[in-house]
């Protein structure tokens, strides 16, 4: 049997076809590149409070002002570069991802003389401030110094947007006081850390950087903590601080009960798992009373060939099942060629052989109409072919489709 060409829709009808999973494909990747465009138009260049950094969240304007009073001012990247440098200076920190534990923040505050640090988190309070907590944010600008450092004295006010820190009686008595006072809370606090180095707290951000430094107050309280010092070790914590080993495990991140509860609600899924589920043993066969004719099947799948317009694999289909029958008819063996079929198809009808293998095999119709008409002539072929393999004196013959009235 010689392969027959595929009959396939073009490229045009595929797009058609698809042409809302494709829409909805471009939208996607239009939205992507889009989003992708406003971050990187958003993002500000640089970390935050960094000295090289000139954006609104930056702090390259206060490092420029230090150093033009003359004020050497050292950016450092890692634990141990600021630790070497803090001898005699003034370190500035800001964590703001939380990378420093509580041992470094520890052994920073024991190798620097005086530590100002920006927005410090439940770390950094526990270890350079016993007692010393965070409070929530400031309700608008603080005038109220309520302290006598001399720093904060001179900046008189600080600008909204300050977040606050609260000092209770153990941390008072070991020797921290608080500035710029708003209910409770304080906006700086300083004091001794255990170690004895000189620790400043600032709750907030704003006193630092470029956008909020030129604020009220802001810029001589930022000048005052950072400039009291011919050197100032600038320091933000990075990638190269994590300490994977350090890291706290699941069981530490979690609450005590957890673990527990776990297992009982495992125990429980099982125990109703078993009280509700079927016993166990082999599966047992069952015949559902569900029948479906083959005519809905049939047209079932011929509506699913022509959405598809496989006019090609509906053509294949309807020609095997026709050389099928005519094979049974003419009374050959399943496993006959089809060529032994045209032959008998030929034999018995006396049509020529290239006509009947034109039906069965060859013809290969371009479009919808085509199609069906070449099923209805492989059907007449078929009526033919069996009408004309019936007996003489067969009642039915008159009738091709074998009823009987």
């Amino acid at each position: 049997m010689a392969a027959s060409p595929a009959v396939t829709p073009g490229l045009r009808a595929l797009v058609r076809r698809r042409r809302a999973w494709i829409v909805i494909a471009a939208a996607l990747v239009l939205g992507a590149l889009v989003l992708a465009l406003v971050q990187g138009l958003v993002r500000p260049p640089g970390a935050p409070l960094a000295a090289d950094n000139p954006a609104p969240s930056g702090a390259q304007a206060l490092a420029r002002v230090l150093g033009d009073q003359g004020v050497d001012v050292y950016t450092v990247g890692s634990l141990d570069e600021a630790r070497r440098a803090a001898e005699g200076a003034t370190v500035f920190l800001y964590d703001q991802a939380g990378l420093l534990g509580r041992d470094d923040v520890a052994a920073l505050a024991g190798a620097a003389d005086s530590l100002v640090v920006a927005r410090p988190d439940f770390a950094a309070l526990e270890v350079l401030a016993p007692g010393v907590r965070l409070a929530g944010s400031a309700e608008g600008s603080i005038d109220e110094v309520a302290c006598s450092l001399p720093t904060a004295r001179r900046a008189g006010e600080l600008s909204e947007g300050q977040q606050l820190l609260a000092i209770d009686d153990d941390a008072a008595a070991s020797g921290f006081s608080g500035c710029f006072a708003d209910g409770e809370g304080f906006a700086v606090v300083t004091g001794p850390s255990p170690d004895g180095a000189q620790v400043a707290l600032v709750g907030s951000e704003a006193v630092f950087a470029n956008e909020t430094i030129d604020e009220a107050g802001n810029a001589a309280l930022a000048i005052g903590l950072l400039g009291g010092r011919d050197e100032l070790v600038w320091y933000l914590p990075g990638a190269a601080d994590i300490d994977g080993a350090a890291a706290p495990t699941l069981d530490e991140l979690t609450p005590g009960w957890v673990s527990p509860v776990a297992v009982l609600l495992v125990l429980v899924t099982v125990a109703a798992g078993i009280w509700r589920g079927r016993r166990f043993g082999p599966l047992v066969v069952e015949d559902l009373p569900v029948h479906v004719p083959a005519a809905e099947t049939g047209e079932g799948r011929a509506r699913l060939y022509a959405r598809s317009s496989a006019r090609a694999h509906a053509l294949d289909q309807l020609r095997i099942g026709t050389i099928r029958s005519l094979a049974e008819v003419l009374r050959l063996p399943r496993s006959a060629p089809v060529d032994a079929v045209v032959a008998g198809v030929s034999d018995a009808t006396g049509r020529p052989a290239s006509s009947v293998r034109a039906i069965l095999v060859d013809a290969q119709p371009p479009g919808d109409r085509e199609f069906v008409d070449l099923a209805r002539d492989l059907d007449e072929l078929e009526r033919t072919v069996r009408a004309a393999m019936r007996p003489a004196g067969d009642p039915d013959a008159s009738d091709p489709t074998g009823r009987r009235p």
